[in-house]
């Protein structure tokens, strides 16, 4: 019956899983899905916004990404629970073993979502897809979505439509049925921008998308404005990607405590950055040629700055002293918030090139690095640390986790001691 694709999507998957696991592995009574809730961070730390809602919740037009003390504004007895990403990704793991018994051709998407190559794998897709659908409410405690197609654009599109806990075709015939009445932005790849210059065009729906002609999307968005055209005919030829592409760039980035004022401890910062970032690196067997800081101010101003390198590193006190660079040439002496460090030219090919102007030992600070990276796999992050991140007795000023960025620690895990329970 030709080329089939399954997409996997959990409903509401944060919230989902934090659900289920009060409830059958805390003696919870109460389905955090049936009332207003939402998974959040802490405001205390900057990090207040709201990472997933109940369905609900949605009635309050509470928003995934807003700011708590917004959603709080609008539903006063909101009941917020903080996130656990060691939760999430062992709840993800345990999806991907199901899915895994119906086919080995799966491209995870994000930790909840999923597509599954089923060509060849069922003759009845839909009931197939339903049986899957039930399985994992059945063994795992929580309801996805599955969209049914022929490629992964399609399926995609499929599984957003109604929720929760459904199968949804969009074959290719039904495209203008299901799809062309939909907004513009409901489209794979349709971001505010782009729904923006459509509306400018007078067009409002993908239907009015698919019927644009080439040149009045060309001229108004580029080569984007031909693809999306692609995807609003239904056009997808990419296919399960079991195994990821390799990384084009790394990078890291953190919200402060507390705004940062001065240089010193700025640079403690992107040292924290650069410690994680560059571990990452050498895990992957990657080096990279181009460091770029990103740094966001107290008024929420942008504003970014690139330096080239004379030889690819992997080396964490390379990358912090570019990083450092670009800070020095950057900061107006505004108080900041957020700082990040991204690379670029990414090689795996391992061979340095020794300059005769070098000012270090590369095989000696590499061999130093390595130690402890096997040291911190063996035992824990924090069992070596620099002394520039140890506190003395005393000793006030804002602290960086020694490696910093990515999922903060009290995003990683919970301490349900200290959470009540419903």
């Amino acid at each position: 019956m030709g080329r089939v694709i399954f997409h996997v999507d959990v409903n509401s998957a944060f919230l989902s899983w934090e659900a289920v696991y009060r409830l059958h592995h805390l003696g919870g009574t109460l389905d955090l899905r049936t009332i207003p809730s939402a998974v959040g961070g802490d405001q205390e730390k900057r990090h207040g916004i709201i990472l997933a809602k109940s369905i609900p919740a949605k009635k309050y037009k509470i928003q995934t990404g807003e700011p708590v003390a917004n959603a709080k504004e609008k539903c006063p007895e909101l009941v917020l629970v903080p996130p656990n990403y060691e939760l999430y990704q062992r709840s993800s793991r345990a999806l991907l073993r199901i899915l895994a018994d119906y086919t080995d051709k799966i491209e995870q998407y994000s930790i909840d979502e999923a597509f599954m190559d089923m060509t060849g794998c069922s003759e009845q897709p839909e009931q197939t897809a339903g049986e899957l659908k039930e399985r994992v409410y059945r063994e795992l405690g929580f309801t996805v979505n599955v969209g049914v197609s022929s490629n992964k654009l399609l399926a995609k599109m499929a599984s957003d439509f109604q929720k929760p806990n459904l199968v949804h075709t969009l074959w290719p015939g039904e495209i203008q049925m299901k799809m062309w009445g939909l907004p513009v932005r409901e489209l794979f790849s349709v971001g505010h921008a782009s729904e923006k210059k459509l509306a400018a065009l007078g067009v409002h729906t993908i239907g009015q998308l698919a019927e644009t002609p080439d040149s009045v999307l060309y001229g108004c968005l580029k080569s984007h404005g031909l693809q999306i055209k692609r995807f609003a005919n239904g056009l997808d030829d990419s296919p399960v990607a079991p195994a990821p592409p390799p990384n084009k760039g790394y990078g890291n980035s953190l919200t402060t405590p507390r705004d940062v004022t001065d240089r010193e401890t700025a640079r403690l910062f992107l040292l924290s950055l650069a410690e994680t970032l560059s571990a990452r690196l050498r895990a992957d067997g990657a080096m990279i040629r181009t460091v770029e800081i990103s740094l966001r101010d107290c008024h929420l101003k942008f504003s970014h700055r690139q330096r080239a390198l004379e030889t690819p590193t992997d080396l964490t006190v390379e990358i912090h002293e570019a990083a450092c660079r670009c800070f020095e040439e950057l900061w107006d002496g505004t108080p900041l918030r957020h700082l990040g460090i991204h690379t670029s030219g990414v090689t795996r090919t391992m061979e340095r090139q020794l300059g005769l102007f070098d000012r270090l030992d590369y095989e000696k600070y590499r061999c130093a690095e390595a130690a402890v990276d096997r040291l911190r796999k063996r035992y824990g992050q924090d069992i070596i640390k620099r002394a520039v991140f140890v506190e003395a007795p005393g000793e006030k000023r804002v602290l960086a986790d020694h490696m910093g960025g990515g999922i903060s620690r009290e995003k990683r895990r919970v301490d349900y001691t200290k959470e009540i329970i419903l």
